[in-house]
């Protein structure tokens, strides 16, 4: 349990420093560059494809060679080369290669992070470990929101641009310390002799398959969490109240993931997936019919314990159905499924907004999300979940 408390505040200190100027960036490229924000969408649909596709091949390399904790730091050393990236940066050019240098980072260090963590929980609380996980990771996206927070509300609206990049580098910087009391788990591979990954996918457990093909298919209503701050901007909240909100989501996540992580190991990992399926589908109806500010406040909160029911509790699920040479493989291949199916579940979002409307857009999410809840709950074998079993069984 050590190793995940550890692995708990890489990814607390890491998403600290990455929140704290990611919501910038934009305006920084805007205002330092005068990019358009055609550059903008230019810069993040490049960097967040390449983490997607990344995802499944950093789990094949820890699968077939046995070492997670490299490929892990490495991933993480990525960031503080971003942030240094954005300090030398002299044109939106120089901005896009450091983000480009953050997503290859975040691809490359998930799925061998998810591996350990996996790998080092405890009989019978993978979902408290991932739950743990989950839970402080959250806890420093919300601090990073925050100081970014409090930044945006300079009453002068002039920003010290690269005093906050070197500032983020400091939670980076003790990020890649705590590897230092990092274990590496598993067997090591002999060497000259990698695993044949490749094997294993030709018999794949029909519940992984199901469980895959759903995420797919929920994801494809799950758009970018853009629409949710443009919709409460909509509603009427100013711009910094906005980020509040953001703040709010996160937070709220990160005070249940550990308790509902939990809950997952007594209750099994179906029903939790199934009811964070339906939370998702009234966050989503919220955000459609919002009569009020109150309503899109609150629809933040509900979408908040959705994350906090699912985020966790899906690896823990996936860790234990997949085969113990395959579990970074599939960790990776789940994290890319919904890379790629968020890029089509923005633009279907984004045409469904200004054909019809918000209430169209969002009703859409929900209804994917409750065709998915209803799969899960009919089609995946009830006994298995939650508990390791014999493949196959």
């Amino acid at each position: 349990m050590n190793n995940v408390v550890l692995l708990g505040l890489v990814s607390f200190f890491a998403d600290l420093s990455t929140e704290m100027v990611y919501p910038l960036i934009p305006l920084y490229l805007t205002s330092a560059f005068g990019a358009t924000p055609a550059v903008v969408g230019l810069i993040e649909g490049i960097a967040e494809s390449l983490a997607g596709l990344l995802k499944v091949f950093s789990g094949y390399l820890a699968d077939r060679y046995r070492r997670k904790k490299p490929l892990a730091f490495a991933g993480y050393a990525a960031g503080l080369v971003y942030k240094a990236g954005l300090l030398l940066a002299g044109s939106w050019a120089g901005v896009l290669a450091a983000r480009v240098v953050d997503r290859v980072g975040k691809g490359v260090r998930t799925s061998p992070r998810d591996v350990l963590v996996s790998e080092s929980a405890a009989p019978g609380k993978l979902g408290l470990s991932f739950g743990l996980h989950k839970a402080l990771d959250m806890a420093g996206s919300t601090l990073g929101i925050l100081a970014a927070f409090l930044l945006m509300r300079s009453p002068t609206g002039d920003y010290d641009y690269r005093r906050l990049f070197l500032l983020s580098c400091i939670p980076a910087a003790a990020s890649l310390v705590m590897f230092a009391f990092i274990r590496e788990t598993g067997t090591r591979v002999a060497p000259g002799r990698p695993q044949r990954v490749t094997v294993g996918l030709r018999s794949l457990d029909y519940r992984l398959r199901l469980y895959l093909t759903v995420v797919f298919l929920f994801t494809l209503g799950n758009s970018s969490n853009a629409f949710l701050l443009l919709r409460a901007s909509d509603a009427g909240f100013e711009t910094s109240s906005v980020i509040l909100l953001y703040l709010l989501y996160n937070g709220v996540s990160s005070l249940l993931a550990l308790p509902l992580g939990k809950w997952s190991d007594r209750t099994g990992r179906k029903r939790m997936l199934v009811a964070g399926y339906v939370v998702f589908t009234v966050a989503y109806a919220g955000f459609a019919w919002a009569g009020s500010r109150l309503v899109v406040a609150s629809a933040f909160v509900v979408y908040g314990v959705f994350t906090a029911m699912t985020a966790g509790v899906e690896r823990a699920y996936i860790s234990e159905i997949a085969p113990s040479e395959l579990k970074g493989t599939m960790l990776g291949l789940h994290s890319t499924l919904v890379g790629v199916a968020l890029f089509p579940a923005s633009l279907i979002a984004g045409f469904l907004w200004s054909r019809f409307g918000p209430e169209v857009t969002f009703s859409f999410g929900a209804a994917l999300s409750l065709a998915a809840a209803l799969l899960l709950a009919f089609r995946l074998p009830t006994a298995s979940v939650g508990t390791s079993v014999p493949r196959g069984a």
